[in-house]
């Protein structure tokens, strides 16, 4: 029940905003990824990945297609993920990924954002643990038997199993056996709509609907920065 709690929470509070904003960020990822890991996604796990999260949301494949060519220009040399930590209004716990070709550009974004918020950026490890990263799955159950596949799944890896009301199933993974999950799901033929790496908070920082409006002016700031790839934050009821 409390993973599932969690996860719901971080679903909920999981934004990509517009399409204007989340195509670009989807783009970095995939063009990240075909940089690091080459442009065959059968041969890049993480290309795979990036590819289908993308296609999760009806993100076109000329555009797809462009961000792996995108890849091998020159002037993406530079191109890294990088993870920043901090505080954000009211002492909330704030993690962001980005993934950048300026990491000067980034950080002073970053410390801009926060600061105005009241909050500060901080060093690493500064709120890290604060957090448990896991794998997150939505895969499509339609004809599987689930309460054979929760049992058969846990040998790679599944601490919790999620059935939404849409009909899509969730699976919960510590983050080490995030590969592990992945290779058994491609094995087994179960199309996965999404796949990601998510982290959830050890506790909620309780807050009053005044300071949830503050930490959503600095979420929407973070958002719209197209460097930033995911946000995650302590605040909740």
């Amino acid at each position: 029940m409390g993973r599932a709690f969690e996860y719901r929470r971080a679903a909920k509070e999981k934004r990509w905003g517009k399409m204007s904003r989340v195509f670009p960020k989807l783009a970095k990822a995939i063009t990240f990824a075909a940089k690091t890991g080459g442009a065959n996604p059968d041969l890049n796990p993480l290309l795979r990945m990036a590819i289908q999260n993308a296609k999760s949301e009806n993100m076109p494949k000329d555009n797809i297609d462009a961000a792996i060519k995108r890849a091998a220009g020159r002037d993406l040399k530079d191109l890294e993920e990088v993870v920043y930590e901090g505080y954000g209004p009211h002492g909330i716990a704030v993690i962001v990924e980005c993934t950048t070709d300026n990491i000067m550009r980034t950080v002073a974004n970053l410390r801009s954002y926060l600061t105005r918020s009241g909050g500060s950026l901080g060093k690493t490890g500064s709120v890290d643990y604060l957090f448990t990263r896991r794998g997150v799955f939505n895969i499509d159950a339609t004809g599987q038997d689930l309460e054979t596949l929760e049992l058969e799944l846990i040998d790679y890896g599944l601490e919790e199993m999620i059935l939404e009301e849409d009909g899509e199933c969730v699976l919960l993974t510590p983050y080490e056996r995030f590969g592990d999950m992945q290779k058994e799901l491609e094995v087994r033929g179960i199309p996965v709509t999404t796949a990601t790496l998510q982290r959830f908070p050890n506790a909620y920082t309780a807050v009053t609907a005044e300071q949830s409006a503050d930490l959503q002016k600095l979420l929407d700031k973070l958002d719209d920065d197209d460097d930033v790839q995911a946000v995650y934050h302590s605040a909740g009821e």
